[in-house]
């Protein structure tokens, strides 16, 4: 076991000094962990926009974190639907117009345990669809931009990746056969995961290593995701372990991708999360990935796949 380079505590927000120069770009942020990254970024002056689908909700955080840090914070929120990619894309046009820089892109929303097979407008698998490929062309969309500020992707994965089957069903994807809502979420957390580290390898073969990109997950933390999207009776096993130890807070689930976004030299090969009982709860800091999440021949196949499907070639 590697001491954590953190100390005994782990990474917190403690190490951030005043980031007023700089711009951060969250999805997911009216709720759980990409609200507390939202809000903690914020406190420290950072230029933080928001990716959400629902703007009643969007406007309705702005106004939280306003009352709470004050009305002179810089936040702006972007509608955008990771289901769609037409949406996807739009939002990003919107992003490019409106700033001019990206010191990190957190890739925070998620759906999680959709309890019975839906397919996005454009035909994917839910979770795949949301979780991966409208990640894959806003990351793609904006790579451009975060290269020219040297910039960073956050991809907020998830212990899900060592769970179902561990690879990527490449002749089903959408699960049109044996669906179930933890085989489906577990590919979609995978294929994320697999992408950044596939990312990394085309970003040094190019020379451009200039843009970092990392994968983090929150642990086990009380958010709303499984009360959003998950069936009944994961609401309800979800709902009893929230009363247990075995949870942490949102801000503590947060952490992870606060210090991805942040943290200098950081080592892009490693996975950062809790490093406490099954990577749970407990000090963020680097821990053991499984091999599967790298395994190279899939990666490659899983990106050039993703390339086709969402119809953007990445530009690196």
């Amino acid at each position: 076991m590697n001491a954590n380079k953190f100390g005994k505590k782990g990474w917190t927000p403690e190490r951030l000094g005043d980031l007023s120069d700089q711009t951060y770009v969250i999805t997911g942020t009216t709720s759980g962990t990409g609200f507390e990254a939202a809000r903690i970024l914020l406190s420290k002056n950072a230029k933080v926009v928001m990716l959400n689908r629902n703007p009643k909700k969007s406007e309705d955080t702005i106004n939280a974190l306003k009352q709470e840090l004050g009305t002179n914070i810089d936040v702006l929120n972007i509608r955008m639907d990771l289901a769609e990619q037409a949406s996807v894309r739009k939002a990003a046009a919107e992003i490019l117009e409106k700033i001019s820089r990206i010191d990190a892109l957190i890739c925070n929303a998620a759906i999680a345990q959709v309890p019975t097979q839906k397919l996005t407008t454009d035909g994917f698998e839910s979770q795949l669809g949301v979780n991966h490929y409208g990640h894959f062309t806003l990351q793609g969309m904006l790579f451009p931009l975060i290269e020219k500020s040297k910039g960073r992707i956050v991809t907020v994965g998830s212990m899900g990746y060592d769970m179902g089957l561990k690879t990527i069903k490449f002749d089903d994807l959408n699960w049109d056969e044996n669906y179930t809502p933890n085989n489906a979420y577990s590919q979609s957390k995978l294929a994320q995961i697999m992408s950044i580290y596939e990312l990394q390898d085309r970003l040094k073969k190019a020379g451009k290593t200039e843009v970092k990109a990392y994968a983090c997950h929150p642990g086990s933390s009380r958010t709303s995701l499984i009360t959003t999207s998950g069936s009944f009776m994961m609401r309800i096993i979800f709902g009893l372990m929230k009363l247990s130890p075995l949870t942490q807070s949102a801000e503590k689930g947060a952490y992870p991708q606060l210090m991805c976004a942040t943290e200098k030299d950081l080592d892009q090969s490693k996975f950062y999360g809790p490093t406490g009982r099954s990577n749970w709860v407990g000090p963020v800091g680097a821990h053991k990935l499984e091999p599967h999440a790298k395994d190279k021949a899939v990666t490659e196949r899983l990106w050039e796949l993703s390339e086709q499907a969402t119809g953007l070639k990445w530009n690196i």
